[in-house]
Formats: structure tokens, C-alpha cells, sequence
């Protein structure tokens, strides 16, 4: 199973998405922009997306919701061991109130790395956000190599805006 992201207008990337609404996609904003997701074991209908495979899942990305996106540059000696660390992530935050779905992405045209889990609301995410952060933090000391890193790791949160 594949995902697919592209970025766009909002309204653009909301056509896309009611251009075909047997695939399972999630338009998601930000005061910064829109991006659109879709997962398919399929080609992806997107003329130029950023691909990933995925690693790890849990959970159902449906029309709502709060992302919150980890974006993970990785050295190339480093992917085994950091692909290690994160195999258990979705069966420790499934417990979590208010956790919806997440996705452990390995990318197939770059070296970044997304960890994406949906919540049911902002505030929900930030109740929940320390114990993220740690399993995270514990996954990247884990790593021993010195330079895991290509540049550094960065956040993005969107909201999954249901299509009209």
C-alpha cells in the first residue's frame, strides 16, 4: 500500500478529491497551504506526487480530523535501525482518547521519512502531543549513529476538511 501527497490551491486540490470519490483521499489545510492524500495500492491519479510506502499503520484516515505531520530527513546508513524504532509506534497510540489513525511513510523518490497521525481535534492532539513527542525522542536516541539526519526534522499540522 502506497500514499501520495501533492500540494495546491485549496479548491483545486477539493475537486480533485470529488473528481473521484471511490478513492481514499483527505484534503488537509493549513494557514500555510493545502495538501491532499491518497492511499491506494493503485497508481495514484496525481500527475507529479511525493510517494511513500507504507510501513506501519493503524486506524482509518477518513473526512475529518486534526494531521499532524513529522517530517523525518534520514541519512541512508540509518534507515534500518530507524525503521526498527517506529515498527511499534501505532500499537502504542492506539490506546490514546481521541487518536484516529497513523502512517509510517518511507519515501520512494526522497530521503524523508513522515510519521502522520490524525486525531479527532487540535486539542485532542495537544493532550496527547507529550506522549508523542517522547516515543518519538526515545526512537531517535535509539538510533546510535551520530548523524541519523540529513537536515532537521520538522512539524506540520493541517485539518482534514470534509468535501462539499
Amino acid at each position: 500500500m502506497n500514499v501520495y501527497i501533492t500540494t495546491g490551491t485549496f479548491e483545486y486540490l477539493k475537486g480533485i478529491e470529488m473528481t473521484y470519490p471511490s478513492e481514499s483521499m483527505a484534503t488537509m489545510v493549513n494557514q500555510d497551504g493545502a495538501l491532499l492524500l491518497h492511499e491506494t495500492s493503485k497508481k495514484s491519479v496525481f500527475k507529479e506526487p511525493r510517494k511513500y510506502e507504507i510501513l506501519e499503520s493503524s486506524g482509518l484516515i477518513g473526512k475529518e480530523g486534526f494531521a499532524v505531520i513529522n517530517n523525518i530527513p534520514i541519512t541512508e546508513e540509518s534507515v534500518p535501525l530507524f525503521e526498527h524504532q517506529f515498527k511499534d509506534l501505532p500499537s502504542l497510540l492506539e490506546k490514546e482518547k481521541g487518536f484516529i489513525a497513523i502512517r509510517v511513510l518511507r519515501p520512494l523518490s526522497s530521503n524523508t521519512y513522515i510519521i502522520l497521525t490524525i486525531w479527532e481535534s487540535a486539542i485532542t492532539f495537544e493532550n496527547r502531543k507529550t506522549l508523542l513527542d517522547s516515543e518519538i525522542k526515545k526512537a531517535y536516541e535509539n538510533v546510535k549513529h551520530s548523524h541519523i539526519f540529513t537536515s532537521a526534522p520538522y512539524v506540520s499540522k493541517y485539518t482534514i476538511v470534509t468535501p462539499q
